[in-house]
C-alpha cells in the first residue's frame, strides 16, 4: 500500500511530496497535465517562501534563477518603503516565473524519491478505517494509507468529500497572457503609465525574450473559464481600456482567471487532506496564492509523516486544520480589503488615500507588509514567551546558520546552557548546543522549534521540555540501557 497519494502536482503537491520523503513515507504524486504547466500565474515568492526554500537547503538553486526585489508597495500597489528592521533574513522579493518555480520543485522532489505520474486523472475516492481507495480516470485503482488533495481551485477531491466552499463567486474576470508587441517599447511604457493612474488591475510589461505579459480586464465572466480566451479578444480589451492594442499578436500562452473568493469549510476529512488552492482561492492581489499554498504543505509535511510512522500525539494532525485555516482566512480578508481599495470608484479611492497617509505610520507599515510577507505569523501553541507559535527567523550561531541545521525536516533543540538533552526523542529531534550574538538579542537560554522552524517552547527547565517533546513529538522512545 502506498502511504501517501497527493492528488495535484503543482508547488504545493511538490512541497508536501519532498516533506513527505524527509521522513521515508512513500509518496505518490498524481498530475492531470501530461506535460508541466507554461502559463506564468505567479511571478515571484515572498519572504515566508524564501526561508521555507532556505530551511530545506534549496535557495541557492532558486536564487540562481530568480531576480531579488526590494520589498514594498505590496498593499494595493500602494507605494511605501520597506519597514525597517523586518524580522527576516530574507527581506526582499524573489522574482521568479512560475514555471521555473515549478521545474525546481519536481526535480527536488523527485531525487527525494517522490514518484511522479503524469497524465493521471483521479475521478474517484472511498475511504475506510484502513486507508483510501483511489479510482484513475484509465479505470485503474490505487490504495493509500492517506490522501492529500493538491489538485487547484476547482479540487476534484474537495468535490468528492462534498467539502463546502463558501465565499463569493467570480464577479469580474481578468485576461492574461504573454505576447509579442507591434509598437515601441516606450510607447507601450507611456500608454501603460497613464492607463494605470485609475485602472491600476492593468498592466502590459516586458517579461524578456521580446515577449511582453499582458494583463486587462475582462468585459464579463466568460461562460467556462477554462477555455482561454483568443488574441482578438485581448486585443479588443486592450482598445476598449487603454485605447490601443499595442499590435499585439503570436501569444506564447492566453489564460483568465477570475475573482472568486473562497474558503473550504474543513481541510481533512478523516484520510482525506486538502491544501493549497484545493482549500482556498482569492484574486492574486499581493502575490499570495502560491505562496500560501506552500506555506500549507509545509505545516502538514512533518505532522503526516508523524501519523503515518506511528509517532504523532494525538491532535497533531487536526491542528494542520486548526492553524493553517485562520492564516487563509486571514490572507482572503486582507485580499478583499485590497480589491476594494483598487476599485476607481470614489468610496473605496477615499479610503485607499487615507490608508495611504495612515502607511506613513511606521508600525501600520510593518503591520500590512508583514500580512503579506506572511512572517507575522503566530500559532496558538500555549502562552508565554513571545516567540511562541511564531517560526524563528534565520539567526546566526557560532557554527553557521539556524537554517542550515534544519534540512532534515526534523525538531531542533537549540540550547545556549548546555544542560538539556533530548533523550528519547533524538530520533525525531535534533539537539544543538550553541550560542551567538543574534541568540544573545533574542534572551532565550534554549527553545524547542517544530519542523517547519515554529517555536513551541523556551526556557531552562527540563520538566518544561519535556513536556513540551511530549506535546509535539509524541510518546518517547525506548533508550537503549547501552
Amino acid at each position: 500500500m502506498i502511504d501517501v497519494i497527493v492528488a495535484g502536482g503543482g508547488p504545493t503537491g511538490l512541497v508536501l511530496a519532498a516533506e513527505l520523503r524527509l521522513h521515508d513515507v512513500r509518496v505518490v504524486v498524481l498530475e492531470r497535465d501530461a506535460e508541466p504547466m507554461t502559463a506564468v500565474r505567479s511571478l515571484g515568492l515572498h519572504a515566508r517562501s524564501i526561508e521555507v526554500l532556505d530551511q530545506r537547503g534549496l535557495l541557492e538553486r532558486f536564487l540562481a534563477h530568480g531576480t531579488r526585489h526590494p520589498v514594498g508597495g505590496f498593499f494595493a500597489g500602494i507605494t511605501a518603503p520597506a519597514p525597517q528592521g523586518l524580522d527576516t533574513a530574507h527581506s526582499y522579493v524573489l522574482g521568479i516565473p512560475q514555471p521555473v518555480t515549478d521545474r525546481l520543485l519536481a526535480e527536488h522532489a523527485v531525487a527525494a524519491g517522490v514518484e511522479v505520474r503524469r497524465g493521471c486523472e483521479l475521478v474517484g475516492l472511498a475511504q475506510d478505517d484502513e486507508g483510501v481507495s483511489v479510482e484513475l480516470a484509465d479505470g485503474t485503482a490505487l490504495r493509500s494509507r492517506f490522501l492529500v488533495g493538491c489538485d487547484g481551485g476547482r479540487s476534484t477531491v474537495r468535490r468528492l468529500l462534498g467539502v463546502g466552499f463558501p465565499g463569493e463567486a467570480t464577479r469580474t474576470e481578468t485576461l492574461l497572457g504573454e505576447v509579442q508587441v507591434g509598437v515601441a517599447p516606450e510607447t507601450v511604457a507611456a500608454v501603460v503609465t497613464e492607463v494605470r493612474r485609475t485602472r491600476r488591475w492593468f498592466g502590459v510589461g516586458p517579461v524578456g525574450d521580446g515577449l511582453y505579459r499582458v494583463v486587462v480586464p475582462a468585459e464579463a465572466p466568460a461562460a467556462d473559464r477554462t477555455v482561454p480566451p483568443t488574441i482578438e479578444e485581448v486585443r479588443e480589451r486592450l482598445r476598449a481600456v487603454a485605447g490601443t492594442d499595442f499590435g499585439v499578436h503570436s501569444p506564447r500562452w492566453l489564460s483568465r482567471f477570475g475573482d472568486a473568493t473562497r474558503l473550504a469549510e474543513r481541510y481533512r476529512t478523516g484520510r482525506v487532506l486538502l491544501a493549497g488552492d484545493a482549500a482556498h482561492v482569492h484574486p492574486p492581489v499581493g502575490g499570495q496564492g502560491l505562496n500560501l499554498g506552500i506555506q500549507d504543505a509545509f505545516n502538514l509535511g512533518w505532522k503526516l509523516a508523524a501519523e503515518v510512522n506511528g509517532w504523532a500525539p494525538e491532535g497533531l494532525l487536526d491542528s494542520y486544520h486548526s492553524e493553517r485555516h485562520p492564516v487563509a482566512a486571514d490572507v482572503l480578508a486582507n485580499v478583499r480589503a485590497q480589491t476594494e481599495l483598487m476599485s476607481v470608484e470614489p468610496g473605496p479611492q477615499a479610503v485607499r488615500a487615507l490608508l495611504t497617509e495612515l502607511m506613513s505610520i511606521e508600525e501600520v507599515n510593518r503591520l500590512l507588509t508583514e500580512k503579506i510577507l506572511a512572517i507575522g505569523i503566530r500559532y496558538d501553541v500555549g502562552e508565554g514567551h513571545e516567540l511562541l507559535g511564531r517560526r524563528l527567523r534565520d539567526v546566526g550561531l557560532e557554527r553557521g546558520h539556524l537554517y542550515g541545521l534544519m534540512h532534515a525536516g526534523r525538531g531542533l533543540l537549540l540550547d545556549r546552557t548546555g544542560g538539556l538533552s533530548v533523550d528519547g526523542w533524538a530520533d525525531r529531534v535534533d539537539h544543538v548546543v550553541d550560542g551567538g550574538d543574534e541568540l544573545d538579542e533574542l534572551d532565550v537560554p534554549a527553545a524547542l522549534l517544530r519542523p517547519d522552524g515554529h517555536v513551541v517552547w523556551v526556557g531552562e527547565d527540563r520538566r518544561g521540555l519535556d513536556a513540551g517533546l511530549l506535546r509535539w513529538f509524541g510518546a518517547p522512545a525506548m533508550i537503549d540501557a547501552a
